[in-house]
């Protein structure tokens, strides 16, 4: 059975579905202006055998007001939630939203943090699926798994912001918030606005076409390298909001073969907490 590590389409998802070891199916939509959005999405119409994860709740840790808006969970208790999912090193996981992958390149980085490959995000979502003659159900599958998912090597790499302010003058910082917020014309959601000094803008949305999926790897190549200005995907760190959208553009650099790119999972939330620290505009 061919695993899946970056995106998978609905029509290979249908396949999947129809084998014996069957993949499990993970929704993460969300609403940041409305938190219980995406639960009630979820159960008044979801993938046959799919799981509904909480951003807030399953995705996020517990947050001090300096550690920003969705900081990552303990590795423990992540374990603990995918091993209730029944997920074993062994299986396939497919990450959805029906936000065009915001929500789903998140869990889908969070399950590699977690050393799990086979991990990818259903390209064009809960929409696509229909389009494909998927259909969907109410019916709510249990979680019954008891065991955490075993400890593993990461295949992701991150930094924190000691690291990234000691480093901001060698890599490549890209933010995947909109142009608005990145130039610090509005902040809708942080303490302060602007952008980390040094930091390119790549509004994650433009990785999408017009009908939500993912762009072609060759289009999103050509699109991404003039950001990379010559230095290699390792020297990329990507930043956003809260450390969601920027697992969208990790998951579309993935998927166009540019490589091993980092994550800043604070982001704009905690870098922009502690006022001391240096803010660009414009």
């Amino acid at each position: 059975m061919s695993q899946y590590s970056t995106l998978i389409a609905a029509r290979q998802l249908q396949e999947l579905m129809r084998a014996v070891a069957l993949p499990v199916v993970v929704e993460a939509s969300f609403d940041l202006a409305d938190a219980q959005a995406g639960a009630r999405e979820w159960r008044a119409g979801h993938l046959p055998g799919s799981h509904y994860l909480h951003l807030d709740t399953d995705l996020s840790g517990t947050k001090t007001g300096r550690n920003g808006r969705h900081p990552l969970p303990a590795r423990a208790d992540f374990a603990r939630t995918l091993g209730r999912l029944g997920i074993t090193p062994a299986t396939q996981v497919v990450a959805l939203d029906r936000q065009g992958g915001f929500y789903a390149s998140r869990l889908w980085w969070m399950l590699r943090w977690m050393g799990h490959g086979a991990a990818a995000v259903l390209d064009g979502g809960l929409a696509a699926w229909q389009d494909a003659g998927g259909s969907l159900e109410i019916d709510e599958v249990p979680a019954t798994g008891s065991t955490p998912y075993p400890q593993r090597d990461s295949l992701v790499a991150m930094v924190d912001t000691g690291q990234l302010a000691g480093e901001l003058a060698k890599v490549r910082l890209i933010d995947a918030r909109s142009a608005e917020r990145f130039r610090g014309d509005i902040e809708p959601l942080d303490k302060a606005a602007g952008h980390i000094p040094g930091a390119l803008n790549r509004f994650f949305k433009n990785n999408l076409e017009a009908g939500g999926r993912f762009k072609a790897a060759a289009q999103l190549r050509e699109e991404y390298l003039p950001l990379l200005a010559g230095q290699p995907p390792g020297a990329v760190v990507h930043s956003c909001g809260s450390g969601v959208t920027a697992c969208h553009n990790l998951l579309a650099m993935e998927h166009a073969g540019l490589t091993g790119s980092l994550l800043y999972p604070g982001s704009w939330s905690e870098w922009s907490s502690d006022p001391d620290r240096p803010i660009a505009t414009g």
